[in-house]
């Protein structure tokens, strides 16, 4: 099925919704009805729907909307995609402006099925509030673990709200999962330690990393604004090349879900100056890696964005990987 306005996708969804039984009027199940079956439950990007997988185990029945290399700021919705968040006991995104294409469709669920913003327990003065975003928040929390361990938290107690019945079921599962993260977040500061201070400079094609920055103590620039529907132009290519070369950054890094020629045209521009930048290896930043690969977990994509940042950082100048 092909993609949809917003404006389709929200004059569908009203008719899927119209259709539904009367367990979701109110957007709340019974709780009876719930606890004989699968929970019906819709994740946009593939870091929530690993954190639902590891919650709820084999009671959620799950839909992934955006898989590997899909671009969340850009999405918009198939028909496929509407019939199952009709469907649906629970959806959760991300919000913070994530799923900006999506948003309406979100707005028109509320009171009929029960949507979750994962990042909304999130303390807002925890929240990055970069200038050029006008007043909105970076929404890529999940790059600051200990604040994912929170977007885990709301999604264990939605889960609880829902389906009582099975309540120390989610809770075991989320101490076990939030002591993984605890143990990721203790690895990646142990690995990004390894990296010199004046050599902790991460440049990409857009501002996803600013909360990795943050945590880990990363200098972070981005080609593109927080959100890869920002034009890249010419002067931020330029003044970004000037940065790499004044600063003798050994490495810039591809992202899998934007499109190549962005820090391929910023290396030309390195060159043109008479400097040289290598590309230090692929990055997941919007989506994560292949389901079935180490990368298509949260955890394996967080261990393999470190180790690549590290290795890139402290190879030789303009060597390649």
């Amino acid at each position: 099925m092909g993609r949809i306005t917003e404006r389709g996708a929200i004059a569908l969804l009203l008719a899927a919704l119209a259709a539904c039984g009367p367990v979701q009027a109110g957007g709340v199940p019974d709780p009876q009805e719930i606890a004989s079956r699968r929970i019906r439950a819709v994740a946009t990007i593939g870091q929530i729907a690993d954190v639902v997988r590891n919650v709820a185990g084999d009671r959620v029945d799950l839909v992934g909307l955006m898989g590997p290399g899909i671009d969340p700021h850009l999405y918009r919705a198939s028909e496929g995609d509407v019939v199952s968040l009709a469907d649906a006991d629970l959806v959760f995104y991300n919000g913070l402006h994530l799923e900006a294409k999506m948003a309406d469709v979100f707005e028109k669920m509320g009171g009929t099925v029960t949507t979750v913003a994962v990042t909304d327990e999130i303390d807002r003065d925890d929240l990055l509030n970069p200038p050029e975003f006008e007043g909105a928040f970076d929404p890529h929390v999940w790059f600051d673990v200990s604040m994912w361990m929170s977007a885990t938290e709301a999604i264990r107690d939605s889960f609880v709200e829902i389906d009582p019945e099975h309540a120390e079921s989610y809770e075991a599962n989320a101490r076990a999962y939030l002591a993984e993260l605890e143990e990721l977040d203790r690895y990646v500061a142990e690995q990004a330690g390894r990296v010199p201070e004046q050599q902790r400079v991460l440049v990409t094609a857009h501002d996803a990393f600013n909360y990795f920055g943050e945590a880990y103590d990363f200098e972070v620039r981005g080609l593109q604004g927080i959100s890869t529907a920002t034009e890249t132009g010419t002067a931020d290519l330029s003044g970004l090349a000037d940065f790499i070369v004044e600063r003798e950054i050994p490495a810039i890094f591809v992202e899998t879900s934007v499109p190549q020629r962005f820090i391929e045209a910023l290396r030309e521009a390195v060159a043109s100056r008479g400097s040289q930048v290598g590309i230090g290896g692929s990055l997941f930043s919007d989506a994560m890696g292949d389901e079935g690969t180490p990368e298509g977990t949260y955890i394996g994509m967080v261990r393999h964005n470190i180790d690549t940042i590290v290795g890139g950082l402290t190879e030789s100048r303009g060597a390649e990987s």
